[in-house]
């Protein structure tokens, strides 16, 4: 009876000290329901709503309801009208769309010979998911009101000809490997020195904020460079993963968005209490950031809301930069955009991690 009184007595302890810490209650509660809320509206294997482009050469009633049919299926969404295959595969470069429909001039002629391909449909096979959709959006296609049948069409897959997961795979796993890595280690390195008692002799020191927070994060900016060539050199070695960019493209990318886990690991450890709570809302960080990226599935496929806060993570836009470089050989120019938007997220980050350190100095 006693044992059980004891045992009663430390529970109780526990339980008002997880009252008192309002994070760790916090992450009890946000965790699983965050889970729940991913993987239950945000998680789609139904691929819907991929962004796609057009060249009618036809220009014929058949090719208008061909393309009509093909919108009403709701896997693609037509964004674009190119003039040509080249502006589609310009677009399928800069990660614009994901399908192009390639219609020739002779498209009712074809429709006629079943041995010829009548339309084209250009994949963009960094995607393996996309891949199976696009096979899928070919088979539900009908082309016209008087003709019932899918027209023979070619698939001609871009990047990724022999649909190898890996392909798809490695590039994403820098981003994935890179958010967990920088993001704990600077969330942590700030509250081990409050708990050691270190912070006080740096506070101490003439080191302004700013300096004390680019010196914590400059040693992992290598360390993250190193993990980098280290998922290189395997993905090219033991996957066979093409590298089709320039590899100062890809450190450069790489390094940005180093700078901005780093930057976003500072934000978290000036908030957290404890290395426990560090590494808590690193994987609160974590989990949205590999399910809605883009890494696993596709991001025009996800709801809106989902969307909005996928653009919010740095990992979204890097998973966009680094399969453009490396797997489709897309110029920095092309990819200006994602690279703006990560600089914009390293600014905002580093003033607000500068303004909370300097407040808890306070």
């Amino acid at each position: 009876m006693k044992s059980l009184q004891r045992i009663f007595a430390v529970v109780m302890k526990e339980v008002r000290q997880l009252r008192r810490d309002r994070l760790t209650f916090g992450m009890i509660i946000g965790i699983p329901t965050m889970q729940l809320l991913l993987f239950g509206f945000a998680i789609n294997f139904d691929v819907r709503n991929l962004p796609a482009g057009v060249v009618d050469l036809s220009g014929s009633a058949a090719s208008r309801g061909y393309v009509m049919q093909m919108a009403n299926a709701q896997v693609i969404d037509i964004q674009h009208q190119a003039a040509d295959a080249r502006e589609l595969e310009q677009l399928m470069r800069q990660g614009k769309i994901s399908v192009g429909i390639f219609i020739p001039h002779d498209f009712e002629r074809r429709l006629q010979q079943p041995e010829r391909a009548a339309v084209q449909l250009l994949v963009d096979g960094s995607d393996t998911v996309v891949q199976a959709a696009a096979t899928r959006l070919a088979a539900a296609a009908r082309t016209s009101p008087y003709n019932d049948a899918p027209p023979p069409s070619e698939i001609r897959t871009y990047y990724n000809p022999e649909r190898r997961s890996a392909v798809n795979t490695v590039p994403g796993l820098i981003g994935v490997i890179l958010t967990m890595t920088m993001t704990m280690f600077t969330a942590v390195a700030i509250v081990r020195e409050r708990e050691r008692g270190n912070l006080e002799l740096l506070i101490t020191t003439p080191v302004r904020s700013s300096e004390l927070m680019l010196a914590k994060i400059l040693p992992y900016v290598l360390i993250g460079l190193v993990q980098v060539v280290l998922i290189l050199l395997l993905g090219k070695w033991v996957f066979q993963v093409p590298f089709r960019g320039t590899l100062g493209n890809v450190f450069l990318v790489s390094l940005m968005f180093i700078v901005a886990n780093l930057a976003l690991g500072l934000v978290v450890s000036t908030i957290a209490q404890t290395q426990f709570q560090a590494m808590q809302m690193t994987f609160f960080i974590l989990l949205p950031s590999i399910l809605l990226s883009g890494f696993v599935f596709p991001f025009a496929g996800m709801p809106l809301v989902a969307q909005w806060i996928a653009e919010v993570l740095p990992m979204t836009h890097f998973m966009r930069l680094i399969r453009g470089v490396i797997l489709r050989g897309a110029s920095l120019q092309e990819l200006s955009g994602e690279l703006a938007i990560l600089g914009v997220f390293i600014a905002v980050s580093m003033t607000l991690a500068v303004a909370r350190f300097h407040k808890r100095l306070d």
